[in-house]
């Protein structure tokens, strides 16, 4: 097997099962959610067959990019746990395009949690 495909694979998988972690945490890993993953992941394929060096990022774009489309269809999400006396708003993935990505609350200027780790 060609390491690079080897690499991409794992990366993908690996994007996949945070992901998937952290939507099972707060429930909301149901089956047309799971289907948003599964789009991300395959679009995520095509991103890094085409820049093969930024392997190293799918794991947040991947975040990224379930977290967009449960905006469009169903609201934010994860909520943040932190400002829980404020108004309701969305985590973010930081660094946006790097690796060991984070939920953050950027109102409070805190780490949540790694990508994969909420609770």
């Amino acid at each position: 097997m060609d390491p690079t495909t080897s690499a991409l694979e794992q990366a993908l998988h690996a994007a996949r099962a945070l992901v998937m972690a952290d939507l099972t945490a707060r429930e909301v890993a149901v089956a047309d959610v799971v289907s948003l993953v599964e789009d991300a992941v395959a679009h995520r394929r095509w991103w890094v067959e085409q820049w093969p060096e930024g392997v190293e990022y799918v794991v947040g774009l991947v975040a990224q990019d379930v977290q967009d489309a449960l905006l469009e269809r169903y609201g934010r999400w994860p909520l943040c746990p932190v400002c829980v006396d404020s108004d309701p708003h969305a985590l973010e993935v930081e660094p946006e395009l790097g690796p060991d990505p984070h939920w953050v609350c950027s109102k409070a200027a805190v780490i949540v949690a790694r990508v994969g780790a909420l609770q």
